[in-house]
């Protein structure tokens, strides 16, 4: 039975699916939290389901993804402790920053409107996206190499190969294309607003993220300097874009237990 005040909401990232947080859940709830995953608007119930449906999430954005997620948190007994990886990660700050979480803890993040900082590995990553500008409006399916590349290079092969075939699933493109554009639009919707004061915030990096890189991470905090609450930044310096899902991932989940324990939340 959960003894914790607040839930914790995990959002998932671009081509996840949200059970891929399925061991977190039970870490977590062994740990007094409620838990809960909610899948992005057309996710489908598993990943069979949805690699056989991908236009079911094909263009889906920021927005659209955020108030998703903000509808269910206003349907929650208590506002949440929102941990994100990836674009989950983005979500995860955008909504505390609009006061709909205690807390927050995003997980190489993706870039948020103001970093400048978008190094050529992010570029390689994101690649079999951008090749077809078609993609914004299209959902997109890694192959097991550009997974390999972009999320599991810190891993053997063998390792890549069996994440990608239990958790990968098609993600729609135009939030990636939204968050290349942010800085040339004044009103994009990768904009956090990184003044507000609201509960603290854990940023976490791999540093050998070839999707974010830790350039882009540190970058984000640079971002809330003239926050009045409290930002921290905590890196993992062998871990790449899979750390939430591969066989290192219990030491990033120990690492938020052990934050949020100083936080008393």
């Amino acid at each position: 039975m959960a003894d914790k005040p607040n839930p914790v909401m995990f959002i998932h990232g671009l081509w996840l699916h949200p059970t891929s947080w399925g061991p977190w859940e039970e870490v977590f709830r062994n740990a007094g939290y409620d838990v809960l995953s909610p899948g992005w608007p057309g996710d489908m119930p598993t990943v069979d389901e949805a690699r056989a449906n991908p236009d079911s999430v094909a263009n889906r954005g920021i927005d659209d993804i955020v108030a998703h997620h903000a509808e269910i948190i206003d349907g929650l007994g208590a506002p949440p402790i929102l941990v994100g990886h990836s674009f989950g990660g983005m979500f995860a700050e955008k909504l505390l920053g609009e006061g709909r979480g205690v807390a927050a803890v995003a997980i190489d993040a993706a870039q948020i409107k103001g970093v400048l900082a978008l190094p050529l590995a992010a570029l390689h990553s994101t690649l079999p996206v951008f090749k077809n500008p078609a993609n914004k409006h299209r959902s997109v399916m890694l192959t097991a190499g550009q997974f390999r590349s972009s999320f599991g290079n810190a891993l053997s092969e063998d390792e890549s190969n069996a994440l990608y075939d239990r958790w990968v699933i098609p993600g729609p493109g135009r939030p990636l294309f939204e968050a290349a554009a942010a800085n040339f639009s004044p009103h994009s919707p990768a904009k956090v607003d990184t003044r507000a004061d609201r509960g603290p915030l854990l940023l976490i990096a791999g540093g050998k993220d070839r999707t974010v890189p830790q350039a882009i991470t540190k970058s984000t905090l640079k971002q809330y300097k003239r926050s009045p609450s409290e930002n921290d930044l905590l890196e993992f310096p062998d871990r790449g874009h899979s750390l939430t899902i591969d066989s290192g991932w219990r030491d990033v989940a120990d690492a938020v237990l052990d934050w949020l324990g100083k936080h008393d939340l």
